[in-house]
């Protein structure tokens, strides 16, 4: 299924010259890593602490910064040599650290509903552990959607952005966000079924 992701290699190649410049000035990919996640957090802090609802302008300006700090870390890692196991783990985790620190304090905005941004934040940590679990069974790690973490970044960046401007919540908010987490389940099962077939495509019991 379609999914932003699928943007991402024209994304980076418009990165490359600055991602060089980091590299030669001897910025690590892990410290880009950690940034991502400090930003996160420090974003998901003040929407929790600041009534005006203009705070919810950093989101998409937040949102589209990390997406270049994730693929810049990546691609120091990988283009630079510095791949490493410490620098896996702090990938995957940073992720799913930063989304729910990022998205979890919006339950306690008065535009938001609670529950589903709840449960949609905990879905996201299932996807991605989902396109994890295909490595640890012996298929690739899964990006497939139709929901996964750049189009969970779209939605709250463009939510955020909306909303700032003054756009009312309500009934059509928490009917997209019920929305989503219907979709965040369906990438579940994708992902997993991808695996899965991937796994038979190469002859290996699944």
């Amino acid at each position: 299924m379609p999914s932003i992701y699928q943007l991402k290699p024209a994304f980076q190649a418009l990165l490359r010259p600055s991602v060089r410049a980091l590299a030669r000035a001897g910025v690590s990919a892990n410290q880009v890593t950690l940034a991502a996640v400090v930003l996160a957090a420090a974003v998901g802090a003040s929407v929790a602490v600041e009534p005006d609802r203009r705070i919810l302008w950093l989101l998409p300006v937040a949102l589209f910064v990390r997406m270049a700090l994730n693929a810049i870390d990546g691609m120091l890692a990988r283009e630079h040599g510095q791949m490493s196991r410490l620098g896996a783990i702090l990938n995957e985790l940073g992720d799913v650290v930063a989304d729910a620190a990022m998205y979890l304090p919006l339950a306690l905005r008065p535009e938001f509903a609670p529950v589903p941004v709840v449960v949609l934040v905990v879905l996201g940590i299932l996807v991605e552990m989902t396109g994890v679990i295909g490595v640890q069974i012996g298929a690739s790690r899964r990006y497939d959607g139709p929901l996964g973490k750049s189009d969970r970044a779209f939605l709250f960046g463009a939510l955020g952005l909306l909303l700032g401007c003054g756009v009312a919540g309500g009934t059509w908010l928490a009917g997209l966000l019920w929305l989503a987490v219907a979709l965040s389940a369906l990438t579940v099962l994708n992902r997993a079924r991808q695996a899965l077939i991937e796994l038979h495509h190469r002859g290996s019991p699944t």
